[in-house]
């Protein structure tokens, strides 16, 4: 602009000086002649950066006048910008090609779940066609009401577990879903199909060999219980005896093993069913019962149970988890140690059943692995006060199939709680939720007169 207002100011001034001696018609023909001539060059120079702009690849024209001063710091932005991009595109092939080595299928949805891109291992997974594909909602894709309920979901904590069929084939999928940006989701697919197929083949090995191997320590514990009760083995030499009792107690925990065995394998291979109301309170005195046979007056018992809260579920499945619990409340609190067990109602609807002790207690760093099979925090004790090592798992396992939450609080030396809370949609009939009553001595018969239970329970 400043070259354009200095030509201009030159013409006038030429202009006006040959005006002054050729008089003013010379002047202004001279003046004119000049804008004219700045029209014509200027036009020629835009004409050049039109045919640039075409071409903006390549570097402006030169000498165009007043728009180098433009043209310049346009050119070299344009460059950089080229090059950024290229260096992006670099990283986005990079990114591309890792995506696709993924042993894992994965995808990318747009706002309304639309397919944006998707990996080979995800096409394979899926049967998925991204040129066909994309831009379809993958709800019409993947055309199961199991996965179009998992889609609705507004947050995915797992994945969901799919089966689909591919000729002759039956595939296992995984599939989870998680948000990212802005109104996009990604999903990763994975077949575990040879996963499944281990797990089930490892499930009908444990059913199979427990079931095998019943009948036969059946067998052997009824002939070594007949040698203890036969008449001569009264005079028999004390040795032979307490060879016999100590095979009588490791046949008595092999049976426990395989019995715990055939339940976990049973929870793990069959389908939760719709359940039916569940008297909790006698079912927990039904354990309590147990509990005190155990520990053979060894231990302080106390209870607060509501007998008006009843749920939805599997009597006999709650009753092994339940039992479990307390057994290990007995196997690992030492004598004159206190249990209490609590049934009521919480504040948010939901019903807990809870088994405290005085007992050893656990580490922290040993809880998240408690109900692990045959996983154990102290071996040495444990072997001592005997115990298959899947209680605890097999309580797992029935509080899954209920619906419901295992929660697990310990301090070292000082005792444990083991909760099992039941959601408020298993919860059938109940008082309003009510803090903590005085505890009462549990005992086998827990009625109006707690005394004789007590009396029994402090034997």
């Amino acid at each position: 602009m400043g070259k354009t207002l200095v030509s201009i100011a030159l013409w006038a001034l030429g202009g006006w000086l040959l005006g002054t001696w050729l008089g003013a018609a010379t002047g202004w023909a001279l003046f004119a002649l000049g804008l004219l001539t700045m029209i014509l060059v200027s036009g020629l120079q835009l004409s050049r950066i039109a045919r640039w702009v075409r071409q903006i690849d390549d570097p402006p024209p030169p000498s165009v006048g007043p728009w180098d001063e433009i043209l310049a710091p346009i050119y070299r932005k344009l460059k950089q910008n080229r090059l950024d991009l290229k260096e992006r595109t670099r990283h986005f092939n990079r990114a591309l090609l890792a995506a696709e080595a993924l042993p894992d299928g994965a995808l990318t949805l747009g706002p309304d779940q639309a397919l944006i891109w998707c990996n080979q291992t995800a096409a394979g997974h899926l049967g998925l066609d991204l040129e066909r594909d994309r831009g379809h909602s993958i709800l019409n894709i993947l055309r199961d009401p199991r996965f179009a309920q998992y889609a609705s979901q507004s947050q995915w904590d797992k994945p969901l577990i799919l089966s689909r069929g591919y000729g002759n084939q039956q595939r296992t999928l995984s599939l989870h879903l998680a948000p990212y940006g802005v109104g996009q989701y990604l999903m990763v697919t994975r077949d575990i199909t040879q996963i499944e197929r281990l797990e089930n083949t490892r499930k009908d090995f444990v059913a199979n060999v427990s079931h095998e191997m019943r009948t036969p320590l059946t067998v052997l514990s009824g002939f070594i219980e007949t040698l203890l009760d036969w008449p001569a083995a009264d005079q028999a030499p004390e040795a032979q005896r307490h060879y016999l009792e100590l095979m009588a107690e490791q046949a008595h925990n092999m049976q426990a093993l395989v019995d715990d065995l055939l339940t976990l394998s049973a929870l793990e291979s069959t389908t939760q069913e719709a359940g039916s109301p569940v008297d909790m309170a006698a079912l927990i005195r039904a354990a309590l019962e147990q509990a005190l046979a155990l520990s053979q007056g060894r231990h302080r018992f106390e209870s607060r149970i509501d007998d008006q809260l009843q749920v939805c579920g599997q009597a006999g499945e709650l009753a092994s988890a339940i039992g479990n619990l307390l057994t290990n409340a007995v196997r690992y609190t030492p004598a004159e140690g206190s249990i209490t067990v609590t049934w009521e109602r919480l504040a948010s609807g939901a019903a807990a059943c809870r088994v405290a002790d005085t007992g050893i207690g656990i580490a922290s760093a040993d809880i998240p692995r408690l109900t692990e099979r045959f996983f154990r925090a102290n071996r040495g004790r444990s072997r001592a006060t005997g115990g298959t090592g899947l209680g605890l798992a097999i309580a797992r396992h029935v509080v899954m199939r209920h619906d419901a939450e295992l929660q697990i609080e310990s301090t070292p030396g000082q005792g444990s709680t083991f909760s099992i809370i039941l959601p408020p949609a298993r919860v059938l009939a109940a008082g309003p939720p009510h803090d903590a009553p005085a505890a009462q001595p549990a005992g086998p018969a827990a009625g109006p007169d707690p005394a004789p239970a007590q009396a029994r329970a402090q034997a």
